[in-house]
């Protein structure tokens, strides 16, 4: 197995004291971990005692000179992103372990939230962990493999997809199809159509993970 790279990528809180709970935020292709920490103040209204972390994924973009990538997209075929998205899963999963082992705490006080293939990785990765994170969002993304889900998968938690419906990179259908997988293999989903937006992440779908953090997390903080 190839060793894990380590990961690492622009923070952001708790204001004060030990983190009640992790947010990992995963950038899209071509991006790198500062395109998605400036969502951590908006998603901070749901967990004020969070750790937000937005990690560099793990190579060089290959199709310009900046940013980075989880994986290579010179091919598209279904194959090579599946290959893709195994090696990256190998990278976020030790990240995640670490960052969970650090701030002291289990999988069920962890959120993942992803962009376009920030969301691939982090749905091949969450469905697939030993124990549950408490919640997963996606943006813009798209389940691969989803005809292996059912018999990979190992843990089930609440998942949030959010897509828009002119989205020009990943197509809309890919919503539908990840939706039906998951359900499929009886994962707890809801999706967000989201209309005229393309592929990117707009107000209404930022009110929506704050929503769901505050539901599977926030509202623990108060039991």
């Amino acid at each position: 197995m190839t060793a894990a790279i380590e990961l690492d990528g622009p923070r952001f809180g708790p204001k004060a004291g030990a983190a009640r709970e992790l947010v990992i935020l995963l950038h899209g292709v071509g991006a790198d971990g500062n395109d998605l920490i400036g969502l951590a103040p908006h998603f901070a209204q749901a967990l004020p005692e969070a750790a937000f972390v937005s990690p560099h994924a793990p190579f060089p973009f290959d199709m310009a000179p900046f940013g980075r990538q989880w994986f290579s997209l010179q091919t598209r075929e279904p194959a090579e992103i599946l290959d893709g998205v195994r090696a990256a899963a190998t990278h976020l999963d030790a990240f995640i372990d670490k960052e969970l082992t650090d701030h002291e705490l289990g999988d069920d006080r962890l959120a993942l939230i992803g962009f376009s293939q920030g969301t691939m990785v982090a749905l091949h990765v969450a469905l697939r962990r030993s124990r549950p994170c408490a919640a997963l969002i996606g943006y813009s993304g798209m389940l691969a493999a989803p005809e292996l889900l059912a018999g990979e998968i190992k843990s089930r938690p609440p998942v949030l997809l959010i897509h828009g419906e002119v989205d020009e990179v990943v197509g809309f259908p890919a919503l539908a199809t990840a939706e039906a997988a998951l359900k499929a293999s009886r994962v707890p989903v809801s999706v967000m159509a989201r209309p005229g937006l393309g592929h990117g992440i707009d107000q209404p779908g930022i009110g929506a993970a704050i929503a769901m953090l505050r539901q599977y997390l926030g509202a623990k903080d108060k039991a």
